[in-house]
C-alpha cells in the first residue's frame, strides 16, 4: 500500500478534477489518499462548489469526492484559507478538516507518491 500526497492549489477544473480522479483510483486501489487544498484550492471544499463543476467528458465531481471519503481519503483546507479567502470552518463542506501546513508536512513524511496541481 502506498500513502499518496496530493495538493490542490487552484479551483479552476484543470486543479480539482486530476486531484480527484487520482485519489480516487489510488484510494479505490487500497492506498492511502491525503488531498490538501491550499489557499487557492479552498474555494472548491466550500459547500455547493462541487456540485457546479462540470466539464464535458470528466466525470462526476460530487461523486469522485464522496466516494473518495468513504473509502478513507482524508481531505485536509490550509488554515491560512480561513483569512486569506475570507472563509469560516462552516464554510467548507461536511467531512473536511482545517489543518496547518506543519500538520500536513508531518503526515505526509512517508509518502510514496506525490501529486499538485
Amino acid at each position: 500500500m502506498a500513502k499518496v500526497a496530493i495538493t490542490v492549489n487552484g479551483s479552476e477544473p484543470g486543479n480539482v478534477f486530476p486531484a480527484f480522479i487520482l485519489g480516487s483510483s489510488a484510494v479505490a486501489s487500497g492506498d492511502e489518499v491525503i488531498i490538501f487544498c491550499t489557499p487557492g484550492g479552498s474555494p472548491v471544499m466550500v459547500k455547493g462548489i462541487i456540485e457546479k463543476m462540470e466539464v464535458k467528458g470528466l466525470p462526476n465531481l460530487l461523486e469522485l469526492f464522496n466516494g473518495l471519503k468513504e473509502l478513507g481519503g482524508k481531505i485536509y483546507v490550509c488554515e491560512l484559507a480561513l483569512d486569506a479567502k475570507d472563509l469560516k470552518k462552516e464554510d467548507f463542506r461536511e467531512g473536511i478538516e482545517i489543518i496547518g501546513a506543519t500538520t500536513f508536512i508531518n503526515e505526509i513524511k512517508d509518502a510514496t507518491i506525490t501529486f499538485s496541481f
